[in-house]
């Protein structure tokens, strides 16, 4: 499992691409999908994710839509139009952060 430091600074990006790829998702949603693309490396709290939902939101890039089912509300995600375009630049951007930290600690990236 990676370290909670590690990860602030990047999930604003990973909420952003699971949310481009796969639509309109619930919280829950989004830690089992993020759970399952990093093998169960990335473990995301529900204290970590629904600030980053709520700032994203505020922000414009997410749209939200409360859903009854039955006696209980399920709040679920989408990109916005500005949301989406962010997207393309937030993951370029972390992969040349990537790129420069490779370099910095001298250890090759495949």
């Amino acid at each position: 499992m990676h370290s909670p430091e590690l990860l602030k600074g990047t999930l604003q990006t990973i909420v952003l691409k699971v949310l481009k790829d796969h639509g309109r998702m619930y919280g829950y949603e989004i830690t089992q999908r993020v759970k399952e693309l990093s093998e169960d490396r990335i473990l995301l709290t529900e204290g970590a994710l629904y600030p980053t939902l709520h700032k994203l939101e505020a922000e414009g890039m997410l749209k939200t839509e409360t859903v009854m089912l039955g006696k209980r509300v399920r709040k679920y995600y989408a990109l916005t139009p500005e949301g989406r375009s962010l997207v393309k630049e937030r993951v370029s951007e972390f992969v040349e952060f990537i790129r420069t930290m490779g370099n910095v600690l001298q250890v090759e990236l495949h």
